[in-house]
């Protein structure tokens, strides 16, 4: 990019992706209401290309035609151009990625697509080359051909742009039969399919390019818990291991980058997205609570301190994404030769650390440059060096926090500093999972500072959540997801610290969605607010993608809050929601995990766990900690203290002759209070 261009009107956004194309020579449009009706007052088809700012082919194509005069002077005259950034308008992206996906049966970023003037999509695809290549068309030949197209065959045109609009919509309804119970036989059809199209070598779901699937392995984790079936686990802590170990996880810095191009974990794409790393410290916190292994534990501490260190706005918000570039090549600021590792470590620790980290000097990466990996397990490498393991974990750790000093002195990867709500619910809600279930106030300070964040920073006036910010300018209205998302963590952060504050934001919330995106004909809930502008298509999509789906996370949401709350108005939304997507769930068992662990929970008659004493009193902390040490995912727990306004379904439960007590209850039907954690532990056990 050339900073002595002049700027086009991208210039006056916050996204940093939309900045990054100020200075194209191309007359960018944000998306709004000039573009739009400068295409119909010229009856000029628009041009709207969507990526994010991490994206790495989409600087590859920013370079390669948008900033190139010839190719920008075809766009400034055949086209209205707008530039979008998928991250602040994830309903477009939705909507006109569906589009390209059913014209070219895949899709991906960056993502152009052909419109006409009333936004109805004809024509599009991904990344499009400067010159024609590996039997794709140059950028130019599309954009003259398209043009061409819309000019010379316009009823053509327009049939087209009606079937695939009319395509988009049919994604979004649903058949609803109420005379159908939610059943566990729909997750038994989704686990079935998640086993055969397990990798069982490498671990994982699918084949290359490979990505962490985080709800399957929510999923599996729970099936296996409900069934006992000890291949499930396997299947769960065998996908977890590898992926740990490969180079897809930062052996360094911690945390994860966002998918494998290969099979075997090993060779990532290197942007670092918040929601992957959020989601992945969630996964590997339900498997050291499944199965103690101490691992895991660590993978968590690494994933979020990470996030705490070199994405935490001193604010309280977390930013987005960090680049996979710097310097213009992809990696480079995370890959390593021999030679780096030793001039940091000196020759004795150098020849450790590359053995361990599989450095070698062909590479396994561009340049004789090697992606940092475990290709030996510790205890063999030990082995290997005949040297103890305590020994090779000490020097290990010495190796990782001198290469990451080193690292430190690169050239950075570019950050996207701006904060998403339904992000940041993500991350609120792994802070509180660890910070409850680890003990660690640190991650309950980031899951309070960012909760706090978003309701101070990301909320109207009269209450309405706002989906982006960045540097002091909170923009375009809640989606859905922001909604669900928060939500989910601030339950988290209520059951992580019992300060009732949260609980009355979640609730307050949920009842906005069902206000603003409820859909009470046909259930379920649509993507974007009764007062978002008016698109295309009003979408409403239940099933997982690199996310979870808003609608799987509200229901699970429902469900929780109307055991929270004693509402059964909500428990009863929240089972015709899973009503709604039941054909789709029988149609395509694979793409709903998210959601089938909220059956888990709703067929799973879950825990009410009560624990009633003083807040800070010795004896509740360790009733507490019982609690919050297992692996339960079918349950709700709530602190009655004399401090603190009680729910209703607390009346009644107060200590026992002075001492803590806690109650295990099922429908709100109690067993036997008991004061001793050895006798909580055998309840929970049973």
């Amino acid at each position: 990019m050339s900073e002595s261009r002049p700027t086009n009107r991208l210039a006056h956004e916050t996204s940093p992706y939309l900045l990054q194309h100020a200075h194209n020579p191309v007359d960018w449009f944000p998306w709004g209401e000039e573009a739009l009706a400068l295409s119909k007052a010229e009856d000029r088809p628009i041009l709207l290309s969507i990526g994010y700012s991490a994206c790495h082919w989409c600087h590859v194509m920013e370079r390669e035609s948008f900033e190139d005069d010839e190719t920008a002077a075809l766009m400034n005259k055949l086209f209205v151009n707008i530039k979008v950034d998928r991250e602040e308008r994830p309903d477009l992206d939705e909507i006109y990625m569906a589009a390209v996906q059913a014209l070219t049966q895949h899709g991906g970023w960056p993502m152009t697509v052909f419109l006409t003037p009333d936004l109805e999509p004809f024509h599009g695809g991904t990344y499009f080359p400067p010159e024609d290549r590996h039997g794709m068309p140059s950028f130019k030949r599309v954009l003259v051909s398209v043009a061409e197209f819309y000019k010379q065959r316009r009823d053509q045109v327009t049939q087209n742009a009606s079937q695939i609009t009319e395509f988009i919509r049919t994604l979004s309804q649903v058949e609803v039969d109420r005379s159908r119970e939610p059943s566990v036989a729909w997750i038994e059809k989704a686990v079935e399919h998640l086993e055969q199209h397990y990798d069982g070598d490498q671990g994982g779901f699918g084949r290359a390019p490979k990505f962490p699937h985080s709800m399957d392995l929510s999923l599996m984790l729970r099936a296996s818990v409900r069934t006992g079936n000890a291949r499930q686990l396997e299947m769960v802590t065998h996908s977890l291991d590898t992926m740990a170990a490969g180079g897809i996880r930062d052996q360094i810095g911690g945390g994860f980058h966002r998918y494998s191009v290969d099979a075997q974990w090993l060779v990532p794409h290197f942007e670092k997205m918040l929601y992957d790393n959020a989601l992945l410290a969630r996964s590997y916190l339900e498997g050291f609570l499944a199965t103690g292994d101490a691992r895991y534990e660590l993978i968590v501490r690494d994933t979020l301190d990470y996030l705490r260190r070199e994405m935490t706005d001193e604010r309280g918000g977390i930013y987005s994404t960090q680049d996979a570039d710097s310097e213009g090549e992809e990696g480079k600021f995370f890959v390593w030769k021999p030679a780096e590792i030793d001039a940091v470590l000196g020759e004795e620790l150098g020849a450790v650390a590359r053995r361990y980290w599989g450095v070698t000097p062909s590479g396994n990466f561009e340049h004789g440059t090697s992606i940092l990996h475990l290709p030996t397990p510790p205890d063999g490498v030990a082995a290997l060096l005949k040297m103890d393991r305590a020994e090779l974990d000490r020097q290990i750790a010495e190796a990782r926090e001198k290469l990451y000093a080193a690292r430190e002195k690169r050239i950075h990867p570019g950050l996207d500093d701006k904060i998403l709500t339904s992000w940041n619910g993500m991350a609120i809600a792994a802070f509180a999972r660890a910070g409850r279930a680890l003990g660690e106030e640190k991650y309950l300070e980031s899951a309070r500072n960012a909760a706090a964040f978003c309701l101070d920073e990301m909320r109207r006036d009269d209450g309405r959540l706002l989906h982006s910010w960045r540097h002091g300018d909170a923009r375009l209205l809640g989606y859905h997801d922001d909604y669900a998302c928060l939500i989910e963590g601030l339950i988290d952060l209520y059951e992580a610290t019992f300060e009732s504050r949260w609980l009355a934001e979640a609730e307050r919330l949920t009842d906005d969605v069902t206000r603003l995106f409820g859909d009470p004909e046909h259930g379920g809930f649509f993507y974007t607010g009764q007062d978002h502008e008016t698109l295309i298509v009003r979408t409403r999509n239940p099933y997982d993608n690199a996310v979870p789906s808003g609608n799987a996370i509200h229901t699970m949401n429902l469900l929780r809050l109307g055991r929270l709350l004693d509402r059964s108005d909500l428990e009863e939304l929240g089972r015709r929601t899973l009503q709604s997507f039941e054909k789709m769930i029988e149609r395509a068992p694979g793409g709903f995990s998210q959601l089938l662990c909220a059956l888990e929970f709703y067929l799973a008659e879950p825990l009410e766990i009560a624990i009633a004493g003083g807040r800070d009193a010795t004896e509740t902390q360790a009733l507490l900690r019982t609690v919050a040490k297992r692996f339960l995912p079918n349950a709700v727990t709530a602190l009655a203290t004399e401090d603190a306004p009680k729910l209703p379904w607390l009346e009644g439960k107060d200590p026992i002759e002075g001492n803590a007590a806690a109650y295990v209850c099922r429908r709100f039907a109690c067993q036997k209070p008991v004061t001793q954690v050895g006798e909580l532990e055998k309840m929970l056990k049973a």
